[in-house]
């Protein structure tokens, strides 16, 4: 398979001419698999993906009670998805013979993404088909600049999950090397933080959309709740509780006490998750395999595989960039 079409079948011939159009008048890059980006609203996207975000900003038609699970790719994005499920997913009146969706299906088809999955290819995606719950839950890596202009000032609710910038760097490698069925390629992983130390990458500037989702959630917390991938493995019963508060579906004392968050963090571990059937055997609508979409998902590996002097870099540019934002890591 080659480089440049193993994370999306990316196909250009399929872009609209008012898509070739606006590309063709953005700054433009190749990337180190092979690819082209261009930068639009200030973030990178395959030609592909751009008339994704296009479509979504013009065709997506958000319902109040929307739920939007947003984040860089690789940062926990899957745990918080299966979370987000999990704790809508308890106060429905199942029966016993109900089968939990987690059992049946990846979270990363339950919470599809909006402008690599559902409207990629068109503006008008039949909804109904993938979404027929309440609340309809999605996924994003835009910006939240962009993504507000979906969302045309709905009061839905946005849930974002950032990682150490190192440790994001490091998985995104790995998920990479798998889909191209390499072994740990270090020229892969050389060219991957050179590009994201210029901000030259798939939804970069990494920083940039951080800063995004930080502002917004200062701004409006009752509509932006900002989550930290190494807190949520620190305190995991306590940004859960946070979470579900956020969400509107709050624990009652007696679900503290009779164990039903555990209930959930047990279900939603990666130990759990990578275990089942479906996640071992099973693709999602892009063809990637679900098993290649879990690791370690500890917090410090990037240890293992980069340099002190590479860790380092990556550290002073974050400092920089999110210098007087209030935001640390």
């Amino acid at each position: 398979m080659e480089k440049k079409q193993f994370w999306m079948n990316l196909r250009e011939e399929d872009l609209t001419e008012e898509t070739k159009t606006l590309i063709s008048s953005l700054p433009s890059e190749k990337e180190y698999l092979g690819g082209n980006l261009c930068k639009y609203q200030g973030s990178w996207y395959y030609y592909n993906f751009l008339q994704g975000v296009l479509n979504v900003q013009r065709g997506f038609q958000p319902q109040d009670t929307d739920v939007i699970v947003a984040s860089f790719p690789k940062c926990g994005t899957l745990w918080l998805k299966a979370l987000t499920v999990a704790l809508f997913e308890r106060s429905k009146n199942r029966s016993s013979e109900d089968q939990h969706p987690l059992f049946s299906n990846n979270p990363h088809n339950l919470v599809p993404v909006l402008e690599m999955n559902l409207y990629r290819d068109t503006p008008e995606p039949d909804l109904t088909k993938l979404l027929s719950s309440s609340p309809r839950l999605f996924s994003t890596h835009m910006p939240f600049l962009t993504l507000k202009e979906a969302l045309k000032d709905s009061p839905c609710k946005v849930v974002y999950i950032c990682r150490d910038a190192k440790d994001s760097l490091v998985s995104r490698w790995h998920i990479i090397c798998r889909c191209l069925n390499k072994e740990e390629d270090r020229s892969i992983l050389e060219s991957m933080f050179e590009s994201f130390c210029s901000g030259v990458c798939l939804f970069g500037p990494f920083w940039d959309q951080i800063l995004s989702y930080w502002k917004a959630s200062l701004e409006n917390p009752k509509r932006v709740l900002f989550m930290k991938y190494d807190e949520v493995k620190i305190d995991t019963r306590g940004q859960l509780k946070r979470l579900a508060e956020f969400l509107g579906c709050p624990f009652s004392e007696e679900e503290e006490n009779n164990g039903s968050m555990d209930g959930i963090l047990e279900m939603c571990s990666l130990a759990s998750l990578s275990s089942l059937e479906v996640n071992k055997t099973g693709k999602s609508i892009n063809g990637i395999d679900y098993k290649k979409h879990f690791r370690k998902g500890i917090v410090g590996d990037w240890k293992n595989y980069l340099t002190p002097e590479m860790g380092k870099k990556i550290d002073m540019i974050m400092e920089e960039k999110l210098k007087d934002s209030g935001l640390k890591f």
